[in-house]
């Protein structure tokens, strides 16, 4: 079970401390690990963690593509949540999204968190 994996609290950990290298390095040993549906659900959160680092590196395109693909998998009917709040992290990415399509700044958004699902 993902959830009970100490590894993926301290990716969760690392994620909300916006360290998006490490927390991707995490999540992708657990991922490589899992079988669907808790690999797609980590691989979302990859994607999102990613993303995060494209914007860092000021690469815009691979953010906007990655987000898109997070949201496509993050969203997915029968996507386990692995215990999170997947509903509030795929409503900042998707404001981050709309962001960078318009032209704006994601930054003006919330940064993506990991929480507790409710």
């Amino acid at each position: 079970m993902v959830e009970a994996d100490p590894r993926f609290q301290e990716a969760i950990r690392l994620f909300n401390a916006q360290e998006w290298y490490a927390a991707h390095d995490v999540l992708e040993e657990i991922w490589h690990e899992t079988a669907d549906p808790e690999r797609r659900c980590l691989q979302g959160l990859l994607q999102v963690a990613v993303a995060q680092l494209h914007l860092q590196r000021d690469n815009q395109r691979g953010a906007t593509i990655l987000f898109g693909e997070a949201l496509g998998r993050l969203r997915r009917p029968g996507t386990p949540d692995l215990g999170l709040d997947l509903p509030a992290l795929c409503h900042c990415v998707q404001g981050r999204l709309v962001q960078l399509q318009q032209d704006g700044d994601p930054e003006s958004c919330t940064v993506p968190v990991l929480s507790p699902s409710p």
